[in-house]
């Protein structure tokens, strides 16, 4: 099944330094572009982290500190990359929770500020998991009938990821539109207002605090009610995107006064 698209749609995967969004670093990137017309484009680039990749973490994507330290850095590919993703939609699995976060936080250190508040995502991890609760191997078995051969290399899950979206528009017609918007909707969990959803949109469309002793509270109410917090988030270890967010919600209240 092709795709309805009323803009490209990139697939992308991420092999990072580890899972963690705040410290961890991408060592490959690997997207497929895919056009309204069908079209599609493929790319993979190695990147070197600037830091130590573990061992635990090249044993699951096997590349080493060696294969990439030859390599740009995310900041030297960072305005190319997002001038080939400008104006996408961008779909992966697991990417709404992971590769999203991770790659935003990796444009804002590189002092390239993109936009993505207007794009859709679409996640396959969480349409598989509403469907069928299994991992990308299981689910390109179950929905393409093939192995995934070479797993844990971003190209490899990139076209898997890809190919299994198309099979579950297939298999699932009744449940699932050939829509990008819709198929957004689908795959989100949360209404996050930063990419690693510690802020999150309320019933009434209103930024509220997503975790700890805050948690459910206006985040306006808290930076007035609690000066300290937005210091403590800022001097913290959170992601740039959080607080860059938070920031602007200051602002805002600064502004509105």
């Amino acid at each position: 099944m092709q795709l309805n698209l009323r803009n490209p749609l990139v697939f992308f995967d991420l092999e990072t330094t580890g899972i963690n969004i705040v410290k961890d670093r991408i060592v490959e990137i690997s997207f497929v572009k895919v056009h309204p017309n069908g079209k599609e484009e493929c790319k993979t680039r190695r990147i070197n982290p600037e830091m130590p990749i573990p061992p635990e973490s090249t044993a699951i994507h096997g590349i080493t500190d060696e294969d990439v330290k030859d390599c740009p850095t995310f900041k030297e590919i960072a305005k190319s990359l997002a001038a080939q993703i400008e104006g996408c939609d961008l779909a992966g699995y697991n990417s709404n929770r992971f590769d999203i976060p991770l790659l935003v936080e990796e444009f804002l250190r590189a002092g390239v500020d993109i936009d993505l508040n207007k794009r859709k995502f679409v996640d396959v991890q969480t349409i598989f998991h509403k469907m069928e609760q299994r991992t990308l191997s299981a689910a390109y078995k179950f929905y393409c009938d093939k192995s995934l051969e070479n797993a844990h290399t971003a190209e490899a899950d990139t076209m898997a990821t890809y190919e299994i979206l198309k099979a579950q528009l297939d298999r699932y017609p009744d449940d699932l539109q050939n829509d990008i918007e819709f198929l957004s909707k689908y795959s989100s969990f949360t209404n996050n207002v930063d990419f690693a959803g510690r802020m999150v949109y309320n019933e009434d469309g209103k930024e509220t605090i997503n975790f700890g002793k805050y948690k459910g509270k206006l985040v306006e109410e808290v930076l007035k009610n609690d000066p300290g917090y937005y210091s403590w988030i800022m001097n913290g270890d959170f992601p740039l995107n959080t607080k860059k967010v938070l920031t602007e919600i200051k602002l805002r209240g600064f502004n509105s006064k």
